[in-house]
This record gives C-alpha cells, sequence and structure tokens, in this order.
C-alpha cells in the first residue's frame, strides 16, 4: 500500500475563468478542490508518459490522398533499390 501525503501549494498564473469553470466541476462531482486537482495533475501526467509509448501495430490506417496509391512500393524502391 502506497502512503499518501499531503501539502499546500500556491498556484500562480491561472486563467480566472478556467479555474471557476474547473472548481464548479469538482463540486458537482462531490469532491474537494484539493482531491480534482490532484487527480488532473495524475492523469495529465499519466497521458504525457503513455504518449511515447504508443506500438506500431494500434496505428491505424489512413488515406495518403489521390495519386499516393503506390507510396509503399515507391519507398520501398527508394530505399532498397529496384528489384530485378
Amino acid at each position: 500500500m502506497q502512503l499518501m501525503t499531503s501539502m499546500n501549494v500556491t498556484i500562480r498564473g491561472i486563467d480566472a475563468s478556467v479555474f471557476r469553470k474547473f472548481k464548479a466541476r469538482a463540486v458537482e462531482e462531490g469532491m474537494k478542490l484539493g482531491e480534482a486537482v490532484a487527480q488532473a495533475m495524475d492523469m495529465w501526467t499519466r497521458r504525457r508518459t503513455g504518449r511515447q509509448h504508443l506500438r506500431l501495430l494500434e496505428i491505424e490506417p489512413f488515406d495518403w490522398g489521390k495519386g499516393t496509391e503506390k507510396a509503399s512500393v515507391e519507398i520501398d524502391e527508394l530505399l532498397y533499390g529496384k528489384k530485378p
């Protein structure tokens, strides 16, 4: 079990409108403001570090547009040379 510690902090430079919306949402969810901020910070840091581990097979295919139908073949020829 992880021991939770808490601390008091002062944060400068927060947009007043964004803060009011955030605080209102925390109240709607029945959360203390500190709890909501801690949760938001945790989610933000997880999202930032998790993005770096995107698996190649998770990338969805997409259309590069007209005229690119043979792009893969052309790239292979450029990198590896034409097949005999």
